[in-house]
């Protein structure tokens, strides 16, 4: 029972598979008590020390009383005093030696800020067009409940993790490997994160759950900077030197939140991830048609998928996939989830930092 803003399998502790969202008030109530299958409204929370019942409604602050504590702890110099001084720092912020120019000296050393390469080779001008994709590949098949912490790094680095291995392959010791967050200024350890929910589960691999590819191992399901979406797994190393083009195909749930800043739909979708030229890193979302999901189509996520190439402004993609036995095609019209004017002239610029570098540049 938590009252912070994210309650998905894990995320709390790795061991812990439900949480539950509370006010403040509500997690203190349930931490007196000592558990959770009780009813607030009935139930007592515990005995005073006379031995009779107490019950939320007895503990419960008015709201007259809530404003007396407010005025009472919290004075206006508290907010004059610290905004005040927010650009002075301490002693530790001060002590940094400050190098010369007026850009950030990249450390090729650190293992926690480290150079993106997410503009090297940009063109200055927007690519025009984008191409078909052809022999696609699934890495991942996912079922309802799917929020953006199964997808994007959140939590503990655990040690047999691709990011953990990155970490330890660079002398980092497991004590001091932090969390993801922590550590979101590396792209080499935030990449690695991708898919690395310890509650993950793949539809492609049957009754395993974390990291994992198609073959069911433990492998490394990943990011891969400048190609799009790659597996670091056995079966993803075999069929990269084949040069198949791996992408993502997932159900994702129709329960659950998921923020909107990584723009996961609350429907059953197909994600083609991305299908366009790997330089455009632009992902466009494409949603089975209305009444169809991969089971409806017989879609295993062992086909070969081929995308027609991308209209701008399109609202359908024509889809194919081709069973691995080599039986009849599956073709559908998936529809494509860019919905607005601006999220299409981000994906024309291959994403919204380089439509928004492109501006600055542009500017000058």
């Amino acid at each position: 029972m938590l009252s912070g803003n994210r309650n998905f399998e894990g995320r709390i502790h790795p061991e812990v598979k439900m949480n539950y969202l509370a006010s403040p008030p509500l997690c203190v109530a349930y931490a007196l008590a000592g558990r959770m299958d009780l009813d607030l409204y009935e139930d007592p929370l515990g005995e005073d020390t006379d031995g009779k019942p107490v019950y939320l409604r007895d503990i419960w602050p008015t709201q007259a009383e809530v404003n007396e504590a407010v005025e009472s702890a919290i004075e206006s110099d508290m907010f004059r005093k610290s905004y005040g001084e927010v650009f002075e720092g301490d002693e530790n912020w001060n002590g940094i030696d400050i190098p010369e120019g007026d850009r950030y000296e990249w450390g090729d050393d650190s293992t926690y800020v480290k150079r993106p390469p997410y503009f090297d080779g940009m063109p200055a001008d927007a690519p025009e067009g984008f191409d078909e994709i052809k022999g696609a590949k699934a890495i991942a098949k996912l079922g309802d409940s799917v929020t953006t912490d199964h997808i994007s790094p959140a939590g503990a680095i655990k040690r047999d993790t691709p990011g953990g291995k990155y970490l330890l392959e660079r002398d980092v010791e497991q004590k001091d490997f932090n969390s993801y967050g922590s550590r979101r200024g590396n792209h080499e350890v935030m990449m690695r994160g991708t898919f690395a929910n310890v509650r993950l589960r793949n539809q492609l691999a049957p009754g395993t759950e974390g990291w994992l590819h198609e073959e069911g191992r433990r492998g490394d399901v990943h990011l891969r900077r400048g190609d799009g979406v790659r597996g670091g797994g056995r079966a993803h190393l075999r069929t990269r030197r084949q040069g198949v083009r791996l992408r993502l195909v997932a159900r994702l749930g129709r329960e659950g939140p998921a923020p909107a800043r990584h723009q996961v739909r609350d429907r059953r979708e197909l994600r083609a991830d991305p299908p366009v030229e790997p330089r455009r890193d632009g992902r466009a979302p494409l949603q089975f048609p209305d009444g169809e999901d991969a089971e409806s189509l017989g879609l295993s996520g062992f086909e070969t998928f081929d995308l027609a190439p991308v209209e701008d402004g399109a609202r359908t993609l024509k889809v194919t996939a081709t069973p691995a036995d080599g039986g009849d095609p599956i073709e559908f019209d998936a529809r494509v989830r860019i919905d607005t004017p601006k999220e299409w002239l981000y994906f024309r610029h291959g994403g919204i930092l380089h439509y928004v570098l492109r501006q600055l540049l542009t500017s000058d």
